[in-house]
């Protein structure tokens, strides 16, 4: 219910067009329930709102999903794809298409039309969890801190290649990388909504497969594995996963962090760590959550805009801060 009111409520928001009182019959005059001009208001809901907010939905439920089953697989809950650098990792591969796309891979970016930037960024991220379930292989109970440390070498790494691409680049792309690492939906087009929809229905189908394997993994993989569940092909299945959604994901909105860590808690907190319950409740929170704050982006200094990214991070740090110390308090 909280989902689609969020939904109908980001459809009013902005500075210019419609407003919530009028949001109603502007719908019934689009979809032809009603007789009217429509105009500037259709326009704006059409081409600018819906895009915006279906938008949102998928990188906040893409996002907290992949937290999830992070956490899952790692059985820590501070696992997250933007804390073990698989964001930064698809954040690199995307930033590099953004900059030399046109100029080195002009016949590649040409042939992927719209899907260039989320095929790039979910090979980034696809390379970075590869990289750290190498690095964490061969461990029955992966500690927080070999976790972090190894996710905070990726990420550093990650940035640092980040930092040449953006040195190498030109005044009009270094504007674009600014503002896109920063984490932003203002960019919003139909075109990235039919770019992510692969990725989407890839995550659909393949959730339900995971629901099993990861309610094994929690008692630890040789429980797991005796319990009949493929280890290694489920870690390459996760891994496969959470590129995709988290690469598609920083595709269209840059680095959106805390919402892939908060989320799956607040739903642990009500529901328990059942898989069942918690990937299906994480998506609908976590679309939730992302339109939300992304409202929040929009009207906070209007008429300007704050980043999506800024937003989430203000809301998820103390969140993420109070996990820590609650953690550290009890041992």
């Amino acid at each position: 219910m909280a989902f689609l009111l969020t939904a109908f409520l980001s459809l009013s928001v902005g500075p210019s067009g419609i407003t919530l009182l009028s949001l109603p019959q502007v719908i019934a005059e689009v979809t032809g329930y009603s007789a009217g001009t429509g105009g500037h208001e259709a326009l704006v809901l059409l081409d600018i709102r819906l895009p915006r907010t279906l938008l949102a939905m998928y990188v906040g439920a893409a996002l907290a999903v992949s937290g999830a089953i992070m956490q899952g697989m790692f059985r820590n809950p501070l696992a997250d794809p933007g804390l073990i650098g698989v964001s930064s990792g698809a954040a690199l591969f995307a930033v590099a298409m953004i900059a030399f796309g046109d100029a080195y891979l002009p016949a590649i970016k040409a042939a992927l039309g719209v899907h260039a930037l989320p095929v790039a960024a979910f090979v980034g991220g696809l390379g970075a969890t590869a990289l750290l379930v190498g690095l964490t292989n061969g461990r029955r109970v992966i500690s927080t801190g070999t976790l972090l440390l190894a996710g905070v070498a990726l990420a550093a790494l990650a940035s640092a290649l980040m930092g040449v691409v953006a040195y190498l680049s030109d005044d009009r792309a270094l504007r674009d990388l600014t503002l896109w690492t920063l984490g932003s939906l203002a960019g919003a087009s139909w075109s990235k909504v039919i770019g992510t929809l692969p990725f989407a229905l890839v995550l659909a189908l393949l959730l339900p497969r995971l629901i099993r394997d990861l309610n094994g993994l929690l008692l630890g993989e040789a429980e797991a594995y005796h319990l009949g569940v493929n280890v290694q092909r489920a870690k390459m299945l996760i891994v496969f996963v959470t590129a995709g959604a988290v690469g598609a994901a920083v595709a269209v909105a840059g680095i959106v962090g805390f919402i892939g860590i908060v989320t799956p808690h607040i739903i642990r907190l009500v529901a328990g760590p059942d898989h069942r319950f918690l990937l299906p409740a994480s998506a609908l929170l976590g679309g939730t959550l992302a339109v939300a704050a992304d409202m929040v982006a929009r009207v906070a200094v209007a008429p300007a805009e704050l980043p999506l990214g800024i937003i989430t991070a203000l809301i998820g740090a103390p969140f993420f801060l109070h996990l820590v110390l609650r953690r550290g308090a009890h041992g």
